[in-house]
């Protein structure tokens, strides 16, 4: 197949669709080999990341253009063509023929009559996609809309799945053990301050101030759970889940590299990636440990002494509704059992976090779900056979009220021994 943006595209959603992988791994390996420029990489990136987001819709659209099935390589090929001709707007004659060179010579017919069909009902065809319901409409699962729609309203749960189908932002962290936010600004021209996250910008050109570990790629949703925390410098901190160190990074800055940071997760192969982001942000105060917080053994052999932190960071494994549309291939993993599933591992977690805390000390459970199995329910239920502990403040970001990633995150006190 030639190497092309749309070929890139093809390859990785029949990769995506064929095996197991998810999609932020296959963007990884294919695109990071990939001869192509950086702009048509990008392109290649939209149309990937935009068909996986519009599953549902695309393949209505293809009912709509042809009754009778199509095997699985048109079907793909129709897709990355409708996406373009429907959603994106792509020229038309650009989108049409090297969509359809991409074809096997026996379907070229079929795909071109097709897409070009579908260019003079576009009309009709998207008047056909604003009457479905919301769940085909947006390419989400019926369950989660319907649930989103008790939990949070009918026009909400609109905007969130409006959200969910949107290219995501790109933000980055001001990395005060670096430089200032002042300096930042002036060293980086093109950067814009996201007004009240502080330390947050906006940065057409990242690559220089990434490499220079001026800061660190990071949605302004994930400074809730720190900002709760409030370590000082000195003290002993414990951030339980940190891979890839995003937040471990940000609590350094917030004790200017004084005291010590244990930052620990569980899978072997995230502690490379760990350790150099730390290294490249001028982390010197954290020590990375592998620990497996639902595994006893692994626990042991972590050597954690009871009482032993002023402060935990439990940041925990989640079912990643509130980042989905940077995720873009959770909603076809999810099931509505994953929550009850989630929500056992994260109170075992939990558990097995919360006596490391010293007397006093604050442990900030938090995640990057939209769901109350996974928040308010988890500490909850801590709480009932916790009487040590007590919440003192819950906190959450939704997409379609503060305009950025959703998040949770509650400040757990440990009143005695």
């Amino acid at each position: 197949m030639k190497q092309s943006s749309r070929a890139l595209a093809l390859a990785s959603l029949c990769r995506w669709r064929t095996g197991t992988e998810f999609a932020d791994q296959i963007v990884a390996d294919t695109f990071a080999r990939s001869a192509l420029r950086s702009t048509d990489r990008a392109f290649a990136l939209e149309l990937f990341y935009g068909l996986l987001r519009n599953l549902t819709l695309l393949d209505f659209w293809i009912t709509q253009l042809r009754s009778a099935p199509v095997d699985s390589t048109s079907r793909d090929i129709l897709r990355l063509g409708l996406y373009q001709l429907l959603l994106i707007e792509t020229a038309a004659h650009a989108a049409v023929f090297e969509t359809v060179e991409l074809a096997p010579p026996r379907a070229r017919g079929l795909i071109n009559a097709l897409l070009r069909r579908a260019l003079c009902e576009k009309d009709h065809l998207t008047k056909l996609a604003r009457a479905l319901p919301l769940a085909a409409q947006f390419s989400e699962p019926k369950f989660l809309v319907k649930k989103w729609t008790q939990q949070f309203g009918t026009e909400s749960a609109i905007e969130l799945c409006r959200w969910n189908n949107q290219p995501a932002t790109v933000h980055a962290r001001i990395n005060p053990l670096k430089i200032s936010a002042a300096a930042f600004m002036q060293k980086y021209p093109g950067s814009v301050s996201l007004g009240e996250h502080a330390g947050f910008v906006d940065l057409p050109e990242p690559a220089a101030a990434l490499a220079n570990g001026d800061c660190y790629i990071q949605d302004p949703s994930t400074a809730l759970a720190c900002e709760l925390l409030q370590p000082s410098a000195g003290e002993t901190v414990l951030d339980a889940c940190a891979a890839p160190g995003g937040k471990s990074a940000y609590l350094a800055g917030m004790m200017m590299n004084r005291g010590t940071l244990i930052s620990a997760d569980r899978d072997e192969a995230r502690l490379p990636r760990l350790r150099g982001n730390l290294v490249r942000l001028g982390v010197t105060n954290a020590t990375i440990v592998r620990c497996n917080w639902l595994d006893a053994e692994s626990i042991r052999a972590a050597a954690f002494q009871p009482q032993s932190f002023y402060n935990i960071l439990l940041d925990a494994p989640c079912s990643n509704t509130g980042v989905m549309r940077r995720r873009v291939d959770v909603r076809w993993r999810l099931r509505p059992e994953d929550f009850t599933r989630m929500r056992a591992q994260q109170l075992a977690i939990l558990e097995n976090v919360a006596p490391l805390l010293k007397p006093g000390g604050s442990l900030v459970y938090s995640t990057c779900s939209l769901e109350p199995e996974e928040n308010e329910e988890v500490v909850a239920a801590f709480l009932r056979t916790h009487p040590a502990f007590r919440l003192t403040r819950p906190e959450q970001t939704l997409p379609f009220r503060e305009g950025i990633d959703g998040a949770f995150a509650a400040k757990l006190q440990k009143t005695r021994g």
